[in-house]
């Protein structure tokens, strides 16, 4: 019966259930009844070995799998009648991680992504080339600028390559915040 879905992807050691928490905080109650919240749990708690900033092959077969699963979801939701441009996708540290790279790969319109604290998979410090276009997506990327596991030029890099692929980035540094998710950030996803 929904006709928009929130798609929420954890981080390394959390949860779908944490994440679908979050979600309750992102959705307004006036949508709650119209929105579908969806969050994957990976196995083990991670999606993939290694930190994002490692060299990709030594992320495989996880990295390869877990995009799979998150394009299983689009499909699913995409044959329930919700396509790509009623979804918000949205991932924490390792899950922003993967859901960034996932729509870099798979470029089109989508509703709205969001990065809280993570950055493109690259391959080690080389960066990646991405086709396609996002085609005016609006996505966020919030980032302190001390986060020991997101390194700020990661975010600097993302926030350029996901404008070049053509998505409406706003970037939101926050001095000296932990790794977290704050209220600035959550009032973000809702306007998204």
């Amino acid at each position: 019966r929904a006709n928009q879905a929130l798609l929420l992807v954890h981080g390394r050691g959390g949860s779908a259930r944490e994440m679908l928490s979050l979600g309750a905080e992102v959705v307004p109650a006036a949508l709650r009844a119209e929105t579908a919240l969806l969050a994957p749990q990976a196995a083990a708690g991670t999606w993939y070995p290694n930190r994002f900033i490692a060299p990709v092959a030594s992320n495989e077969p996880h990295l390869s799998l877990a995009l799979e699963a998150l394009a299983g979801v689009v499909a699913f939701l995409a044959q329930a009648g919700l396509p790509p441009e009623r979804l918000l996708l949205a991932g924490f540290s390792q899950g922003a991680c993967l859901v960034l790279e996932f729509v870099a790969r798979r470029p089109q319109r989508y509703g709205a992504v969001a990065g809280l604290s993570g950055g493109l998979i690259e391959n080690g410090d080389l960066p990646r080339h991405y086709t396609g276009s996002l085609a005016g997506t609006p996505l966020f990327l919030g980032c302190s600028d001390v986060d020991f596991h997101i390194p700020l030029e990661r975010v600097e890099r993302s926030a350029s390559l996901l404008t070049g692929l053509g998505a409406k980035v706003d970037k939101r540094i926050y001095p000296a915040m932990c790794h977290t998710v704050n209220a600035d950030e959550i009032a973000a996803l809702q306007k998204l």
